[in-house]
């Protein structure tokens, strides 16, 4: 299980019940990467995207400064969940996001600046398991859906 992320300020509250912190408390020295990291959560929650968890990329990559990972049940949910976040993070003043994967949406990359958002079907995330890449090792494995009965 994800480490459980206790919010630190009233406006870290939202994040706590939205995603699981790999590492790290959510707050860097940005404020407005905090504030986009709890926007990409909130839109995803509302999305009702699944397993979603946050990875602090401080130290690790200068790609960006969070990673987000989530799960869609179908190809149909994974591509409106990233189209409905590059509208929202556009709207919200973020600028535009880019998103690649979309046709086939197995997975679908976010590129909104300083946080990069994954969202997969289940089975291409057990797949590839970023969460153990990025996490390096910290994150348990994503449980396999498609192994889970006999």
């Amino acid at each position: 299980m994800n480490q459980a992320h206790t919010p630190s300020t009233p406006a870290d509250a939202g994040t706590a019940a939205h995603a699981g912190i790999a590492s790290g408390d959510g707050m860097t020295k940005d404020g407005e990467t905090s504030e986009l990291l709890d926007l990409v959560l909130s839109q995803l929650d509302d999305d009702q995207a699944q397993d979603v968890v946050a990875i602090p990329l401080a130290g690790k990559s200068s790609i960006a400064d969070f990673m987000v990972i989530g799960s869609g049940r179908s190809t149909r949910q994974v591509a409106s969940m990233a189209q409905k976040l590059a509208e929202r993070v556009k709207k919200d003043g973020y600028g535009p996001a880019q998103i690649e994967g979309l046709p086939a949406a197995d997975w679908v990359l976010i590129d909104a600046g300083d946080v990069v958002v994954h969202l997969f079907r289940p089975e291409v995330r057990s797949f590839y398991n970023l969460e153990r890449m990025w996490a390096f090792g910290d994150a348990p494995p994503v449980a396999d859906p498609a192994a889970g009965t006999a």
